[in-house]
């Protein structure tokens, strides 16, 4: 029952597809009324229907993250049109390799915009209408990046290792106030925004040899942590980064 999610609202950022989308998944079947997000009218529409065809209660809701004006309006139109939103999963995300010394400034911003920014302006939103109820959870995808660098994607590390310094800042701020903010943090799953590497066999080779379970993750694997931070079986965890990565953050 602690793991139980009927009669809330969940809105998940991103979720039209990946990460978003199984983790939606998830909490839906554990009962979660599922607010899917996305810039797309059409995919949003799609991945809602998915859910829907699956016996599964979904509502779309379109805004781009990265614009705090559209933000606060489609935040105050859930609250009147489907519900208290009772669970945020922070999940929009993008990615650019380039190396640094190359990395193209409008690049560089739009991934910080992206990743970093939107969770602090939806976040934001959504605290707004749980503190008067004194009650809530917020999830933020952060990664092994949060903590690890690699070639190519400083910009990329750079956001999400400020996105688990803002989890413990939202935590401070928005704990007094009965909300409880966690971080999960993704290692190598085989998703669309991967792909490229998982078909690179000299990638996969040097991933699987350098995590302990030596294989890529299914993102089916990160339900389980997902649907423990945004329900009463972590009641008294806030401020923590959960990391779903077969162990590379643990081993050199």
């Amino acid at each position: 029952m602690m793991f139980d999610l009927n009669g809330r609202v969940a809105l998940i950022t991103g979720s039209s597809r990946g990460i978003g989308f199984a983790l939606a998944e998830g909490l839906g079947k554990a009962g979660a009324r599922l607010v899917i997000n996305g810039r797309s009218e059409a995919a949003v529409h799609a991945a809602c229907g998915r859910l829907v065809e699956a016996g599964l209660v979904a509502t779309p809701s379109v805004f781009d993250v990265t614009d705090p004006q559209g933000v606060a309006e489609a935040v105050a139109a859930i609250e009147a049109d489907v519900g208290a939103i009772d669970i945020l999963i922070n999940n929009a995300g993008i990615q650019h390799r380039a190396p640094l010394q190359d990395f193209p400034v409008e690049a560089f911003r739009n991934v910080l915009e992206t990743n970093l920014f939107s969770a602090f302006y939806v976040g934001q939103a959504v605290a707004r209408c749980m503190i008067p109820r004194r009650r809530g959870s917020i999830v933020n995808i952060c990664s092994v990046q949060s903590e690890l660098g690699r070639a190519s994607i400083a910009p990329y590390t750079a956001s999400k290792g400020g996105l688990k310094m803002l989890t413990k800042g939202m935590a401070v701020d928005w704990g007094p106030h009965g909300i409880r903010v966690n971080g999960l943090g993704p290692g190598y799953f085989k998703t669309e925004l991967n792909d490229a590497l998982v078909k690179n066999e000299e990638f996969t080779a040097w991933l699987t040899k350098r995590t302990p379970l030596g294989r890529w993750g299914n993102v089916d694997e990160l339900i389980g942590a997902a649907l423990f931070l945004a329900s009463d079986a972590s009641s008294f965890v806030t401020g923590h980064v959960l990391y779903v990565d077969g162990g590379i953050t643990s081993s050199l």
